[in-house]
């Protein structure tokens, strides 16, 4: 049979198929390969013995959530307790660009900002549109629901952002558990365990555990500098700039412009920096 694995929890694989679920174990010859079943993997399995025989090639995966066969990412980015992080956000971006995923930036507890920070917030808002991705906030629910139906969506973002919270607003019915906010640390707890594959909204959605590090230093400096949409279409001098020390670098112009935005630039510098330790 065929289906898609919907929960890991240990050395057992939820599959779901045909509007049935059944509980499986991976070969040994995964190991032996070393290949790691994930979910959102689309299977063939025996369901009478209860073993998954086969992972069908994948659109994509990442590796922290791991997850794949993912189609749009929805980076849910709390603007206080925990507090905004650019640094975060351009990351995770960087991340779905990376792996060909369509990213949201999802904006949550904008209530808790004072009158100053919530400008300031706008500005960023307004930045990121114009480079071409979509940034909506966690009370524009209908978009939200509509943006879902079709497709396979992940959850992710720092612990205590509001990911679960979010979820159980859209779907009163899946009664997902929400974590407090550690004053001491300043970031949540993390309340979603393990990753999962939820039917919502005529899609699919992957809520996963929060984190708030992540790697690069498999990645190489010319795919980083290509996972910033707003390079793009600037045309430098030189063919191969990597727009730090080239003379006559036109995307560091339009920073000093301001066209760019300087936090996003140095996040730049700061991911390639991460790569050449």
């Amino acid at each position: 049979m065929e289906g898609q694995i919907i929960k890991i929890l240990s050395n057992l694989y939820t599959v779901s198929s045909n509007g049935a679920t059944y509980e499986c174990h991976s070969r040994g010859k995964f190991r032996n390969d070393k290949i790691t079943p994930m979910v959102g993997d689309y299977v063939t399995f025996d369901k009478d013995n209860k073993y998954i025989l086969d992972i069908k090639e994948r659109k994509n995966c990442l590796v922290r959530p791991l997850v794949s066969n993912v189609d749009q990412g929805f980076i849910i980015t709390s603007l206080k307790n925990p507090d905004f992080s650019l640094n975060l956000l351009d990351k995770l971006l960087v991340v779905m660009e990376l792996h060909h995923i369509k990213p949201v930036i999802c904006l949550t507890k904008y209530d808790l900002l004072n009158s100053k920070e919530k400008k300031e917030i706008k500005k960023y808002a307004k930045y990121y549109k114009k480079i071409g991705y979509k940034v909506l906030y966690n009370t524009n629910l209908l978009r939200i629901k509509r943006m879902f139906k079709g497709v396979t969506t992940v959850f992710t973002g720092q612990s205590g952002a509001g990911k679960s919270t979010l979820l159980n607003k859209i779907d009163k019915n899946l009664n997902l558990e929400v974590g407090e906010i550690s004053l001491a640390l300043g970031r949540g707890k993390h309340t979603t365990r393990f990753v999962q594959l939820l039917e919502l909204c005529g899609g699919k959605v992957v809520d996963t555990p929060g984190f708030s590090k992540l790697d690069f230093t498999s990645c190489s400096k010319t795919q980083i500098r290509d996972s910033f949409v707003e390079f793009r279409n600037i045309q430098c001098p030189y063919k191969d700039c990597m727009h730090l020390d080239e003379e006559e670098c036109r995307v560091k112009k339009e920073v000093e412009k301001g066209n760019i935005l300087s936090s996003r630039y140095q996040d730049y510098e700061k991911i390639l920096k991460e790569i050449s330790r």
